[in-house]
């Protein structure tokens, strides 16, 4: 499975002090929906490497429906970029708006921790593969700006 959508409803125990769901716990739900999506991909356990270019675009409101996409979009030789998208809305209104955004790397590894091995993803869409080079781009400015200068 290439990508999975979790749905739930941001509850009261979400809230912060401004009266919305707290960006912590919105960055729970993009690990979470990340894991789903890696560990379906890759059959086995794997674990977060990297979260970046995360990006809070509008408050989440409790009582929203909230759904949490996450898409492969990548693949290296034991990682998996995964692509995350949060929208949030107002049931009666039936219109969902994004508030967040980034792209999260997950790694394959056996029960010692050690990295294993990951199908590779073939993009098929004009979508899926502006969203592959989307990915390999952030990937490789975020290992630039990783690397000490000489």
């Amino acid at each position: 499975m290439s990508s999975i959508t979790l749905r739930f409803l941001a509850e009261p125990s979400t809230v912060n002090f401004g009266g919305k769901v707290h960006g912590g716990t919105v960055m729970k739900w993009i690990d979470e929906a990340g894991y789903a999506c890696a560990t379906s991909w890759a059959k086995r356990y794997c674990v977060t490497a990297f979260i970046g270019g995360i990006r809070f675009h509008h408050p989440i409101m409790i009582g929203d429906l909230v759904e949490v996409e996450a898409r492969l979009a990548y693949t290296g030789k034991t990682s998996m970029n995964i692509s995350v998208e949060v929208r949030s809305g107002d049931m009666k209104g039936g219109v969902m708006t994004k508030t967040t955004e980034c792209l999260i790397v997950f790694v394959s590894v056996d029960s010692h921790g050690r990295p294993l091995p990951v199908v590779a993803f073939a993009p098929g869409t004009p979508g899926e593969m502006a969203l592959a080079e989307r990915a390999k781009l952030h990937l490789d400015a975020a290992r630039a700006a990783a690397t000490p200068e000489k």
